[in-house]
């Protein structure tokens, strides 16, 4: 009994001791992960612009030498300008508009992750080289596209589109020439948009497919910075075949419903007709008035003499009287 209670001990004392063991394990992993979590994001930290934009790690600052050489040539050029001043004053300090931003690479390398201005800034001639960016609302006309639709109709169509520049770094270092990517891309965008769909869908659904296109649009050059605004469909023109022969097709269907009302009046016409002529026959003398009554509106009209015949009934009843 005193050996199996013993062995029985040992067995809670190892299960306990790997219990611990484990849970120490568990708890260096859980440590060490947060440790790698918490670098990711401070060298992720390092490499935005403050605003939660991540910047491409093409864009790293230079390290080393090249980082000596830089500082160097950047005091070699501010005691240039403190040698040359006043005179300097009008080569470093730089103005920008209140819609503007400047982007500085100084010896290649961006300045400021947030671009400069608006208002004063300072700039080194020798070393800095700066991009100014319109910051406003730009608009511009997509050229005239022949597009095939879905249903084989060729047309020809354009549109406008309405863009701004939100991340003046991206617009600069993410594109080479912003303005001219965003034309062409709405251009392809405006094909591929309309080649798959119907004629009548595109006459039919212009704000549908504007607002595809704008979301399209907006979400391709979120890398440039670029954030769509508004699109237009402004026209859509027809082969001249083509209208002359939807001009034929509406003509003929406007005519058809003409005849269509016609025949429906003179059905309305012809019961209304039974109608008094079941009425007349009942009072002959009715028939009469009503010839009478004839005679007396074409008579109205010109003066005229009217030769008419005298009714036979009319001599029966003087004939009767008498």
């Amino acid at each position: 009994m005193q050996k199996s209670s013993s062995a029985s001990k040992l067995d809670i004392d190892k299960q306990e001791k790997d219990r611990l063991k484990l849970d120490i394990d568990k708890q260096e992993k859980d440590r060490l992960k947060l440790d790698i979590d918490k670098q990711e994001k401070d060298r992720l930290s390092s490499q935005t612009d403050g605003r939660g934009y991540q910047l491409s790690e093409q864009y790293e600052s230079s390290t080393g030498g090249n980082a000596v050489v830089g500082y160097l040539l950047t005091f070699v050029s501010i005691l240039t300008v403190v040698l040359t001043f006043p005179l300097s004053l009008f080569f470093v300090i730089k103005v920008v508009q209140q819609y503007e931003k400047a982007v500085i690479f100084r010896l290649g390398e961006i300045k400021d992750l947030k671009g400069s201005g608006p208002g004063l800034f300072t700039y080194l001639p020798c070393l800095d080289e700066m991009r100014v960016i319109d910051m406003r609302t730009v608009s511009f006309d997509v050229a005239p596209q022949e597009i095939l639709t879905k249903d084989s109709v060729t047309v020809t169509v354009d549109a406008v589109v309405y863009y701004r520049i939100r991340d003046a770094i991206w617009s600069v270092c993410n594109v080479d020439d912003v303005q001219r990517a965003t034309r062409l891309l709405a251009q392809t965008t405006l094909r591929n948009m309309l080649g798959t769909r119907t004629l009548a869908g595109i006459l039919s659904e212009r704000e549908m497919i504007a607002h595809a296109m704008q979301s399209m649009l907006d979400e391709a050059t979120d890398p440039w910075g670029v954030v769509v605004e508004r699109v237009e469909v402004k026209d859509v023109k027809l082969p001249l075949a083509l209208q002359r022969s939807m001009a034929a097709e509406a003509e003929a269907d406007r005519e058809a419903k003409a005849k269509v009302i016609a025949a429906k009046g003179e059905l309305d016409a012809s019961r209304a007709l039974r109608e008094a002529a079941d009425i007349i026959t009942e009072s002959p003398a009715a028939l009469q008035l009503r010839y009478l009554q004839t005679l007396v509106a074409v008579a109205a009209e010109k003066n005229s003499t009217i030769l008419f015949p005298v009714p036979v009934d009319v001599f029966k009843i003087f004939a009767k009287k008498n």
